[in-house]
């Protein structure tokens, strides 16, 4: 969805809205100043002789007020503003559709599933009442399978946001050989942490005896590493005034943390990214080609509704794409094992069924849709993803 229209559009209703405010305030302190001059003249001092009159006074009121023109300047900014506005609300309107449910259909879901995609979004974001209560009003033991696991990683990382890292010591150890056969360092960036921690509210000796003990086992792995951190034991207990004084930065502590939560998912098999939030998020940027596509089928209904593969394709954006697809830009199928990709002399990309057709069952050389080049069906390799 092109959002930089509408962008544009309130950015000019925003304009004249304090364009009007201004130009308001301007009237009503215009209209106050004369205000007061004519009551400061009314109370002002005189001679008894001459009292002031203030039938002229107000009469003079009245006529530089009517020179003003209050109403009309008012009505006139304001008529400018309400007209902004009518047009930016068509706007919205027209672009953000607020009818959705042009582009539902039917589907079969599986409650079951859904009940347990729906618990494991709360457990996965530590909203653990939220969950337990969707799986009793379901009626879902089973959707509880995660909770425990998602559980202790939100009790990990509750622990290092307090700057206390044996829950996550406990757990990087109990899954030593998990992580190092998915090639992860986390131990390492832990103990990297505590030990910066240790150098600075403790002592030198204190510092050395946990090197020794918890970082001397990865000294062969990471030789860059290792240097670095003896190093510090040179400015204990006034690291910030060091040449590694960037070891003590918040980033490390929100950076590991991000990662221990990565790998924790990893190792129970589950995605990093919330799936449920994904699927919305997706949806999200599909729709508007979803609702183009209801409208233009709007007078057939029943073919809409029945219609296994939709006929043009739904650009998401780089983030959504988990494995690589083709999609053939000549019949608009998407790539299978019985429709492979094949690649074309001219270095264009059909799938298999497309050629045949136009090769009329690998009878004939055939012409290229999209350039001058000609081809058979022997000189097209098939591709793999």
């Amino acid at each position: 969805m092109d959002l930089s229209s509408i962008k544009d559009a309130f950015d000019r209703v925003a304009k004249k809205q304090k364009l009007s405010s201004s130009k308001s305030q301007e009237v009503v302190d215009q209209v106050g100043r004369e205000i007061e001059q004519a009551l400061a003249t009314i109370h002002s001092p005189h001679d008894l002789s001459s009292p002031v009159d203030q039938k002229s006074v107000l009469t003079e009121l009245k006529f530089k007020i009517n020179a003003i023109g209050p109403l009309q300047q008012l009505e006139g900014s304001n008529k400018e503003l309400n007209a902004s506005l009518s047009k930016y609300q068509k706007l919205l309107e027209k672009v953000l559709n607020p009818d959705i449910s042009k582009a539902y259909r039917n589907v079969d879901f599986d409650t079951r599933i859904i009940n347990q995609i729906i618990a494991n979004h709360f457990y996965r974001q530590g909203l653990f009442d939220l969950g337990d209560s969707i799986v009793n009003e379901a009626g879902e033991p089973d959707a509880t399978a995660l909770r425990s696991q998602f559980l202790e990683m939100h009790q990990i990382i509750g622990a290092m946001r307090e700057r206390n890292l044996q829950p996550a010591l406990t757990w990087v150890s109990a899954n030593r050989e998990k992580l190092l056969q998915i090639g992860s360092n986390l131990e390492l960036k832990i103990h990297r942490l505590q030990f910066v921690e240790v150098l600075q509210n403790g002592t030198r000796a204190d510092a050395l005896i946990y090197a020794r003990t918890y970082l001397a086992p990865f000294a062969s792995v990471n030789k860059d590493e290792f240097p670095k951190l003896m190093g510090c034991l040179l400015y204990a207990g006034r690291l910030e005034s060091s040449p590694y004084s960037e070891l003590m930065s918040p980033i490390h502590w929100e950076m590991t943390t991000e990662e221990l939560a990565r790998q924790f998912c990893t190792l129970l098999g589950q995605s990093y990214e919330n799936p449920l939030s994904v699927a919305v998020a997706a949806g999200v940027e599909g729709l508007p080609t979803l609702l183009k596509l209801a409208n233009v089928m709007a007078a057939k209904k029943q073919e809409w509704l029945e219609m296994k593969q939709l006929p043009v394709p739904v650009e998401l954006g780089k983030e959504f794409q988990f494995h690589s697809i083709f999609v053939c830009p000549v019949s608009r199928d998407q790539a299978s094992e019985e429709n492979p990709p094949m690649l074309l002399p001219c270095l264009h990309v059909l799938c298999k069924q497309s050629i045949m057709k136009l090769s009329k069952n690998s009878t004939r050389t055939f012409k290229c849709p999209y350039c001058p080049a000609e081809a058979t069906v022997s000189h097209c390799r098939q591709l793999h993803f």
